[in-house]
C-alpha cells in the first residue's frame, strides 16, 4: 500500500497501518503508537491557522491568516503553514539552516524566529509539487470528540475522586497517598 497524507499534507501515513481493508480508520488500539500519536493530533490541527500568517496578523486580525494546509516537525512541536508559505518554510529549511533544528524541541520556535525577524524566500523559490490523487476517496479522520471516546473506551482502570477517600467501584473508604502524585505536571497544548 501506499502512503497518504490525512487532514493536512506533510505527515505520511503507511495507508495499512491506519486503514482497514474496507477502507475505513482503524480502531485506534490497532494503530501503531507513532502514525497513532499523529493521528489524534491532527485532529486538533486541522482547524489551526497558518503558523506564519499567525506571525504576520496575530490575534487583532486572525481572520485574515490562511488555514493550515502542510504541517511538519514532530507532534507537539509541529508546524503549520498555508500553501502561500510553505515556500518559505522550505527555503529556510533547505538554504537558511533549518535542516540542523530538525527533531530538536525547538524546531517551531527557530522557524518562527527566523521569519518573525523578515527570512523569507525569494520570489522565484519554488515549493513543494504534491500529487493528490483523488483526495474525496479517503474516509474524513476522526474528530477530536470521537477520539476522545475511543481512548475512554479502551480505559479498563478504575476512577478514583481525589476529593473523597471512599473507592467509587467498592464504595470502601480507603487512605489515599497523593506524595507520588504530580500534580504540576504541564501538558502540551496548542
Amino acid at each position: 500500500m501506499a502512503k497518504v497524507s490525512i487532514g493536512l499534507r506533510g505527515w505520511r501515513f503507511e495507508e495499512s497501518e491506519v486503514f482497514t481493508e474496507d477502507g475505513e480508520f482503524k480502531p485506534l488500539d490497532e494503530i501503531p503508537e507513532e502514525p497513532r500519536e499523529r493521528l489524534v493530533r491532527l485532529t486538533y490541527l486541522v482547524e489551526e491557522p497558518c503558523d506564519a500568517c499567525y506571525l504576520e496578523h496575530g490575534d487583532e486580525h486572525i481572520e485574515r491568516c490562511a488555514p493550515a494546509a502542510i504541517v511538519y516537525g514532530e507532534p507537539g512541536d509541529e508546524l503549520l503553514l498555508c500553501d502561500d508559505h510553505e515556500a518559505d518554510f522550505l527555503y529556510w529549511y533547505r538554504e537558511a539552516g533549518g535542516k540542523a533544528h530538525r527533531g530538536d524541541p525547538d524546531f517551531r520556535e527557530q522557524f518562527h524566529d527566523w521569519f518573525a525577524n523578515g527570512g523569507r524566500a525569494p520570489d522565484a523559490y519554488g515549493g513543494l509539487d504534491h500529487v493528490e490523487t483523488d483526495p474525496d476517496t479517503l474516509p474524513a479522520p476522526p474528530g477530536p470528540e470521537e477520539v476522545h471516546q475511543r481512548v475512554n473506551e479502551s480505559f479498563e482502570g478504575r476512577t478514583i475522586d481525589l476529593r473523597d477517600d471512599r473507592d467509587e467501584e467498592t464504595g470502601d473508604d480507603e487512605d489515599l497517598d497523593l506524595d507520588d502524585v504530580d500534580l504540576g505536571t504541564d501538558y502540551p497544548s496548542r
